[in-house]
């Protein structure tokens, strides 16, 4: 399976061009894809409806879209009649197989005083893949500092491992007359975390490095993908300042459960993309 992770810009490259189809275009080839960034009624492209869009692109993908920010942006009464304008900015996962359950996860957050912080969330969708049941979070995380992307990032892996204990986001479909959905500790989770390798935050996630052994796959911490097949090179990244090349930071991570680790075949980010300020980072398990 190929999987793709992309951070989109609310649909706007580095060219300044909002171009969602180039963005469609960009992942088409994975079965399981996760967008960051995704919004509705944001005025910088023009109120565009991203996740009917990207649906609309990709009529043979499932979808599912989560919204950590939802706010009015001048709602108002016309004739008689409640016109509700709300900006929507959150994760999307896609999927070529059927997503049985999603679930989203509101990230910890502290308030700001002059400087943009949104709610942060990550989108959990448990995917019915041919080869078994998987999770996939589409996930992004507070671009301020550190400590709060530490704070977010314990959280998120709680809620990843502990999986089996508080059931997702349904638990006793038979109740209501359905199937109840089948449980895996294979999980990805994948997106732009603001981190760089070997920052504090990203060792709070993949856990420290032994001198030796370097890192061993574990339970209570998931593994960078592209870092064990060794895809992370000298020099590679994953984000660019628009007209600022000399800009470019590694933001955008692929990690997965121990569990998933022997399947990992290969990985990759996609740097000639410019149909956002990110690029599309990917992964393929056999």
């Amino acid at each position: 399976m190929r999987f793709v992770s992309f951070n989109v810009q609310y649909g706007v490259g580095l060219d300044g061009v909002c171009d969602p189809k180039r963005i469609a275009d960009a992942v088409r080839g994975a079965d399981i894809i996760a967008l960051q960034e995704v919004s509705r009624n944001l005025p910088k492209n023009s109120h565009a409806d991203l996740p009917a869009i990207f649906a609309s692109l990709l009529p043979d993908y499932f979808t599912a879209f989560g919204s950590g920010v939802d706010a009015d942006m001048g709602s108002e009464i016309i004739d008689g009649k409640a016109v509700s304008r709300r900006l929507n900015f959150g994760n999307m996962v896609l999927s070529r197989y059927p997503i049985l359950t999603v679930r989203n996860i509101l990230l910890p957050r502290t308030r700001t005083f002059g400087l943009l912080n949104l709610q942060r969330s990550a989108v959990e969708a448990l995917i019915g893949a041919p080869s078994g049941p998987i999770r996939v979070y589409s996930v992004h995380l507070d671009h301020t500092g550190p400590a709060e992307r530490i704070m977010q990032i314990d959280y998120l892996k709680q809620r990843a491992s502990l999986y089996g204990v508080e059931g997702g986001g349904i638990s006793g479909h038979s109740d209501l007359g359905f199937p109840d959905a089948p449980h895996t500790d294979d999980y990805l989770l994948m997106g732009d975390f603001n981190m760089l390798p070997e920052s504090s935050e990203y060792i709070a996630m993949a856990g420290p490095k032994d001198p030796y052994y370097g890192r061993t796959p574990r339970a209570t911490c998931p593994t960078d993908a592209l870092d064990y097949l060794g895809k992370r090179g000298a020099g590679a990244y994953t984000w660019e300042e628009p007209s600022r090349s000399d800009i470019r930071q590694y933001l955008d991570h692929c990690f997965v459960s121990g569990s998933l680790v022997g399947r990992l075949k290969d990985g990759w980010v996609d740097e000639a993309c410019v149909a956002s300020d990110h690029k599309p980072v990917w992964l393929e398990i056999g």
